[in-house]
């Protein structure tokens, strides 16, 4: 493998390279409102109990929500929803409906009170595990508490963002299933 010509990159645009995951849709429900907000910095903490961390900017109207009932909903749009992720993510819950004005489907939740969101092809109930980090980092740990996900498309494509307006779409699937050792999986 031939190795690339490199060449020094800004650090604060690192995240276009390293970024966690596909764009997600939080959505919360504190005293009778409901909100969503668009969020592309979470990860993976752990397998079991299955823990999520997000970054909640403490000036989004969803964190006073989110940190007040301590529950949300991640629901994950597909590429169909591009332009209502970008929407959401230009607009604050406190002014508007983002539901109502983005013509989304509030479904009742399982085991939280946050809302489904309808059109999103999966939809991770979460309580708060851990809130350590959210007055020093505004990071929050979620424990996802029931999960619901679309039949088919087995890979959604999915949306990245990297920064300056711009999204990746999720690719074509590699298989190397075969490679791994079966309690790896």
């Amino acid at each position: 493998m031939q190795k690339p010509s490199k060449q020094d990159f800004p650090v604060g645009k690192a995240r276009r390279y390293l970024e966690p995951g596909p764009v997600v849709l939080v959505s919360s429900k504190w005293q009778g409102q409901a909100n969503i907000m668009t969020c592309g910095w979470h990860t993976v903490l752990e397998f079991s109990p299955s823990l999520v961390g997000l970054m909640i900017s403490a000036g989004n109207h969803s964190f006073r929500m989110i940190r007040q009932s301590r529950e949300c909903v991640i629901n994950l749009p597909t590429t169909a929803l591009t332009d209502t992720v970008v929407g959401i993510g230009n607009t604050t819950g406190a002014e508007i409906d983002k539901f109502s004005e983005f013509g989304l489907t509030a479904e009742p939740a399982l085991k939280v009170d946050a809302p489904l969101i309808g059109e999103c092809h999966a939809n991770f109930e979460c309580r708060l595990r851990e809130d350590a980090l959210v007055d020093s980092y505004n990071f929050f740990i979620f424990e996802i508490v029931q999960a619901h996900v679309a039949e088919t498309p087995e890979h959604p494509e999915t949306l990245h963002y990297t920064g300056d307006g711009i999204f990746m779409v999720s690719g074509r699937i590699i298989d190397r299933r075969a490679l791994f050792k079966p309690w790896m999986l």
